[in-house]
């Protein structure tokens, strides 16, 4: 059984594929191609946009889909992460979809798991589903992405979402400048700034991040609005250029990105998360669709 737990679980080849079905639901379609397939997901984290895209997915491919409410699971009571994996197992289902606090878990799950594990999300460590309906965005809106310019702008240092997209995007050949303060800049060989007027003719594409304030030990900046005036993504900054502008959300409005903005065509936030769907789909299709 194959998993996904990092964007390079699949080759350039086939996620040219899973982009492919992507378009082809993108008419609305719902194919009963998963009609005999349980799937069960395992959020350890709080998420909307995640969950509820693969939920749909999975609905719209006509597979049952459980919801383990991990507050009344066994893992309160002190069953350990492999125990829970075997004994989800043993129930038979075709996938799980997980979420954890913790970069590995998933990993860890698909050590021990007969179904196809899938990574919603693990720690700092990786999103991948994430950064695959992020790079389909960009796909729909350019023709060739080799050599296009994306500056990804926030709190680096935490983010799987950066992690994923990262690794993802370098593959594909975009320039990837990471724009930070020193505290959320990683180790990294890609070219860094800290300013974001120093890039603002030099990107064809804008990613903005939320700033990860639940895995800071300590606080970074006085207030967050401290961080808005160097870091926040605002109509005014970009003027009348011709730049896309993406957040994997949640926004923290005015602070990661202004309202203005949002507002602007130029803004496709809520595109990504229409694609977030089609991503899904193909993606479960690829892992559990024998088809």
């Amino acid at each position: 059984m194959r998993h996904l737990i990092r964007t390079d679980d699949f080759s350039i080849e086939e996620i040219n594929e899973l982009f492919q079905d992507a378009e082809r639901f993108s008419d609305g379609r719902f194919e009963r191609i998963l009609q005999d397939k349980i799937i069960i997901t395992l959020f350890f984290e709080n998420s909307t946009r995640t969950k509820s895209s693969f939920e749909i997915a999975a609905k719209r491919l006509g597979a049952e889909v459980i919801h383990l409410d991990v507050t009344k699971s066994s893992t309160k009571k002190g069953e350990t992460l492999t125990d829970t994996a075997a004994n989800l197992e043993a129930m038979g289902p075709n996938a799980i979809i997980i979420r954890h606090q913790n970069a590995g878990v998933p990993k860890i799950l698909s050590q021990h798991a007969n179904a196809a594990i899938i990574n919603a999300g693990d720690g700092a460590h990786a999103h991948p589903t994430q950064a695959l309906l992020d790079l389909f965005t960009m796909h729909q809106h350019f023709d060739n992405l080799k050599d296009k310019r994306i500056a990804i702008v926030g709190d680096i240092k935490n983010s799987r979402v950066a992690n994923s997209n990262i690794e993802l995007l370098t593959r594909y050949g975009l320039d990837v400048t990471l724009v930070a303060p020193p505290q959320f800049m990683p180790k990294t060989t890609l070219k860094t700034t800290d300013s974001l007027t120093s890039i603002i003719d030099k990107v064809d594409i804008i990613m903005s991040l939320r700033t990860q304030t639940e895995r800071h030990s300590y606080p970074i900046y006085a207030s967050l609005k401290d961080y808005a005036s160097d870091f926040c993504i605002t109509k005014e900054l970009l003027g009348d250029r011709d730049i896309l502008i993406m957040h994997p959300g949640p926004v923290h409005r005015n602070v990661d990105i202004d309202d203005a903005l949002l507002d602007d065509p130029r803004s496709k936030v809520l595109n990504q998360v229409k694609n977030g769907v089609l991503i899904r789909m193909a993606v479960l299709k690829k892992l559990i669709g024998n088809v």
